[in-house]
């Protein structure tokens, strides 16, 4: 049990050292040494005072002389600290439809279908708050601290959809920090609604983005997006790819653009699946290209496992995750992150990063040696997302932290870790998740 007072200690704790400001780690104001695992743990104690990360210095130290004598110790018998996490692709708009709304196939072109569909019928404010605010209460519930969310962002929908995040961002800014992406077809920016669309976006402070497909205007779809944003000073955000199609090559065209628009905001692609079914002339060429343009990458392990290379009573031959090693060896941010959750492109899934990041393991094989992966939905997303005291641990740092009884990476990611404590400076949380009964009014057709 944690103490009611907010200064105490967490006593053997195991955290990664790739989350772990290691200058941080000091005795008497003097940097030391710290004992790590194999599997890249730092063994420590972290002192907290008043929501904050006061002091962390190796684990066993004595700590009487350090913090006082009445200080309340919790110790966590070698449990597992992490950061709270950072997602940074989802669709909490279109989140829980999936009864109301069931795919019928499976496919990616029947889900895109199935949630127009189910989008003229259903979605208005009301129907958009309530469902965006329980994928909330879960990721809140899990862990998260920040995410970002792309939203349907073309006509009136738009115009409702994006006045729902607004309102959900200042209810909840005390407790999670959220960015909007528009999420458009490109040749929507050709037209003066795009223009308009842009607009928005700066006014409310989000990044402009939308889906790239090949086709013959998508040059001058790149173009024009790209000057709009340059034009307002916002961040671009795009799906790239997301199919198994080696002729498929949007994620460098975007990156040929960046290059010519010199273009210095931040820029992610997310999916990039083709690039596993494209020759290694072709891949390298890309690679070097997205690292030439500065591009962050997300990949979204659980949706595109599930959408790609689906056919009618076929097992499906491919994973459909992108080039997630050869990314990271060429030097390019790599972030994994929930995408969809419970509709038609995804049908499971809430709102936990931990299962993201455990499913990622087993599809990308992202252990042995497992490295610095933790970043990739703690650290690497935050630094993207402009959250640089986000998604790590240190001195100073807000005591935002997840305590699990797991003591190694197999413990971590062999059960749900429902059993997990989540402290928001210092405090812990309720993390009872949101009953599915909450919407059932909305789902009853």
């Amino acid at each position: 049990m944690l103490p009611s007072t907010s200064h105490y200690l967490l006593k053997n704790a195991r955290v990664p050292v790739s989350l772990l400001e290691t200058q941080s780690i000091a005795l008497n104001s003097h940097p030391v040494a710290v004992k790590q695992t194999g599997e890249g743990w730092c063994l420590v104690d972290l002192e907290i005072v008043a929501g904050t990360i006061a002091q962390i210095i190796p684990a066993g130290t004595e700590s009487v002389s350090l913090f006082g004598e009445n200080i309340p110790v919790i110790d966590l018998r070698d449990g597992l600290v992490w950061p709270c996490f950072v997602d940074m692709h989802t669709h909490l708009d279109k989140g829980h439809i999936c009864d109301r709304s069931p795919n019928p196939d499976g496919t990616f072109a029947m889900a895109i279908e199935t949630v127009r569909a189910d989008a003229q019928k259903h979605w208005n404010a009301e129907d958009i708050y309530r469902r965006m605010e329980f994928g909330l209460k879960c990721s809140y519930a899990h862990g998260t601290k920040a995410i970002r969310t792309h939203i349907d962002a073309a006509g009136e929908q738009g115009t409702v959809s994006l006045a729902v995040f607004k309102a959900l961002q200042a209810e909840w800014g005390d407790r999670l920090i959220l960015q909007a992406v528009s999420l458009v077809s490109l040749d929507y920016f050709l037209t003066p609604e795009g223009e308009k669309l842009a607009d928005r976006m700066a006014e409310i402070g989000g990044i402009l983005g939308g889906v790239a497909y090949i086709n013959p205007d998508l040059d001058k779809q790149l173009d024009r997006v790209f000057s709009l944003a340059q034009e307002r000073g916002l961040n671009l955000d795009f799906h790239t790819d997301e199919n198994d199609d080696p002729d498929s090559v949007t994620l460098q065209q975007v990156a040929q653009t960046a290059i010519q628009h010199q273009f210095s905001n931040q820029i992610i692609c997310g999916h990039c699946c083709s690039l596993t079914v494209q020759p290694s002339d072709l891949v390298t060429e890309t690679l070097d290209l997205v690292k030439a343009a500065n591009i962050g990458i997300v990949s979204l392990p659980m949706c595109n496992l599930y959408l790609q290379d689906r056919q009618s009573q076929a097992t499906p031959r491919w994973r459909g995750v992108t080039l997630l090693h050869e990314l990271k060896a060429a030097g390019i941010p790599v972030v994994v992150a929930s995408d969809n959750c419970r509709d038609p492109f995804y049908g499971f899934g809430d709102h936990d990063v931990l299962e993201v990041f455990n499913m990622a393991v087993r599809i990308a094989h992202l252990d042995t040696p497992y490295g610095d992966w933790p970043c990739a939905v703690t650290k690497t997303p935050a630094d993207l997302m402009g959250l640089p005291n986000l998604g790590r641990i240190g001195v100073g740092l807000p005591a935002d932290l997840i305590l699990f009884k797991a003591r190694n990476f197999s413990e971590l990611l062999s059960r749900n870790q429902g059993d997990r404590t989540v402290l928001r400076q210092g405090i812990k949380i309720d993390t009872t998740l949101p009953d599915y009964r909450e919407l059932d009014e909305l789902l009853t057709i």
